[in-house]
């Protein structure tokens, strides 16, 4: 199986990348079975939070060259690059928090991965780049998520050079939250899944929503969007129950309604 899914408890699932032959490449099958499996766990309730990593040697190395080399045919890939764009359309728009845990190389695609997520951590040292131009390949879809993330100008030189760029930069210029040592990453990324989900489920998932729907609109209009979210917020249950927990100086009770 190119996609593994494994139970951590407390409601976080770990979604793997297992095609280690391949450097966790995206091909064809492991797009569709992670599309499928993100949809699956969005669905399902006793998910709260997924992590994602690679298995072997890196997280992924992007598009399976040898099968893109075999295409040939446009409206082939079109077909794939569309349906990688589907699985970066997923991860943000879906309900559960994302995080991606990387080690090794997160390079083309495999980057537009790792970047898609709500977080990002990595080991200290993983190595994450837009390589496209090296092959005459521009990394067109992989820049949509990652020039959301930092800036222009390093974004642009990430694209134009084909550079990689280290662990230590990529937290600098907020591509990830942080990075730790191999034998920390494990521990330290599934600390911060278990504090997110022992949030209420339905307060994340209005946030989540709100957050990257009110980046693309202008200043006005994010406002007038937010406050309605915020005032869809608070006729929750959860809402009340969270405030009546504060003031009253006990842990609230989610019913996540």
């Amino acid at each position: 199986m190119s996609v593994l899914v494994k139970n951590l408890g407390n409601g976080v699932k770990n979604i793997i990348i297992n095609d280690k032959k391949t450097y966790n490449s995206l091909s064809f099958a492991t797009l569709k079975s992670l599309l499928n499996t993100f949809k699956k766990l969005d669905k399902d309730n006793g998910t709260k939070v997924i992590i994602l990593e690679g298995a072997g040697k890196g997280f992924s190395a992007g598009h399976n060259l040898k099968e893109v080399k075999n295409l040939k045919k446009r409206s082939k890939y079109l077909k794939l690059f569309n349906l990688c764009s589907k699985l970066m359309i997923q991860i943000v728009e879906g309900r559960k928090p994302v995080i991606a845990k990387v080690h090794g190389a997160a390079y083309a695609a495999g980057c537009q991965l790792a970047t898609s997520c709500d977080l990002a951590y990595s080991t200290s040292d993983a190595t994450f780049a837009t390589p496209g131009v090296n092959i005459g390949l521009f990394c067109s879809t992989p820049m949509v998520a990652v020039s959301r993330k930092i800036s222009r100008k390093r974004m642009m030189k990430m694209l134009l050079t084909g550079e990689p760029i280290n662990a230590k930069y990529a937290k600098e210029i907020g591509l990830i939250n942080d990075y730790f040592s191999k034998s920390n990453i494990n521990t330290e990324v599934l600390k911060v899944a278990k504090t997110i989900a022992s949030k209420s489920n339905l307060t994340i998932k209005i946030g989540k929503q709100a957050f990257y729907k009110q980046l693309e609109m202008p200043l006005r209009k994010a406002y007038a969007y937010t406050s309605r979210m915020m005032t869809l917020n608070m006729m929750s249950i959860d809402a009340h129950e969270g405030i009546s927990a504060f003031l009253n100086k006990r842990k609230p009770k989610w019913k996540n309604k």
